[in-house]
């Protein structure tokens, strides 16, 4: 793995690094969970089954770092989830709140951000207790009673929200390792890719990395950067990256169009700029050529 985290072994930060885990595998989180809480000076304060209960549970309690999984099951995926979290910072960059030295945001006024949880509020019975951070990492975050409720059940918050605190940092943590996934996950905004084969002491050093805004790699996900940038592949859009993508599966023009919500016309069009950008004159080609470099997830 490629960063430039400086933090010796066993050092912690003095102030914990807050982590929102984003996993649809309730096993996964549980595990991440277990294993996070036993790294100096990282927190998990919240975890999220689906991509829109990361986005509402990032603008709400304003996470270091968010660890997304790409593939979420139904709703949106970690791709669109990252664009929207990343885009929300972005917008709250703008609105004139900068970052001090201490990494937490400083403003003039304290406005709570919509779906932000108050701390006079009753918590939901089912809400998760609140987690403490390891001894010996420091100040922890102040904690609060309450957790913000999902249409997936009982909210998996474990600490307060910080309505002035950084802005987050979203941290990729997949299995998948293709090219269109790693373009797509850095064009929407991932400081780092990270895979689920790396070592616990990696994905803390990653974290860390992250939550300062550094990047970081997987080893073979940098491999994979450094060959596109030495011999460029072809760049599809998203929308033509869909349409492929329901190529693959054999559907025809009509079907990708329903499946798409698009028109007939609209998907003879993208074919056409796709066979140009990967010089083949049929669908097979078109397919063919996709999974020799990898542009299909």
């Amino acid at each position: 793995m490629t960063s430039s985290a400086t933090s010796s072994p066993g050092e912690a930060p003095h102030t914990p690094v807050r982590v929102l885990l984003c996993d649809d595998h309730a096993v996964v989180r549980a595990g991440l969970l277990a294993l996070l809480s036993s790294a100096p000076g990282i927190e998990v304060i919240a975890e999220a089954g689906d991509g829109e209960e990361a986005v509402a549970l990032a603008a709400a309690l304003r996470p270091d770092v968010v660890l997304m999984d790409l593939q979420l099951g139904s709703g949106i995926d970690g791709i669109e989830a990252t664009r929207r979290i990343t885009a929300h910072a972005r917008e709250d960059a703008k609105g004139g709140n900068t970052v001090g030295a201490s990494g937490a945001r400083e403003t003039a006024e304290t406005d709570t951000p919509a779906g932000a949880m108050s701390a006079t509020r009753t918590p939901p019975p089912a809400a998760r207790p609140t987690k403490t951070a390891p001894a010996g990492t420091g100040p922890t975050s102040p904690t609060s009673p309450t957790s913000p409720t999902s249409s997936t059940g009982p909210a998996r918050s474990t600490s307060s929200a910080h309505p002035t605190g950084p802005i987050p940092h979203v941290l990729v943590l997949t299995t998948y390792d293709t090219d269109a996934d790693i373009t797509r996950a850095i064009d929407a905004g991932a400081t780092g890719y990270l895979l689920k084969a790396e070592r616990p002491e990696e994905l803390f050093a990653a974290i860390r990395a992250a939550a300062t805004g550094r990047s970081t790699l997987s080893g073979p996900v940098a491999h994979r950067v450094l060959a596109q940038m030495r011999s460029p592949r072809p760049t599809l859009t998203d929308r033509e990256l869909d349409i492929l993508g329901q190529l693959a599966r054999g559907l025809s023009n009509r079907e990708i169009a329903r499946a798409l919500f698009i028109s007939e016309a609209t998907v003879k069009t993208h074919l056409g700029r796709i066979y140009d950008k990967l010089s083949v004159d049929t669908r097979a080609g078109a397919v063919s050529v996709a999974k020799e470099q990898r542009l299909l997830p």
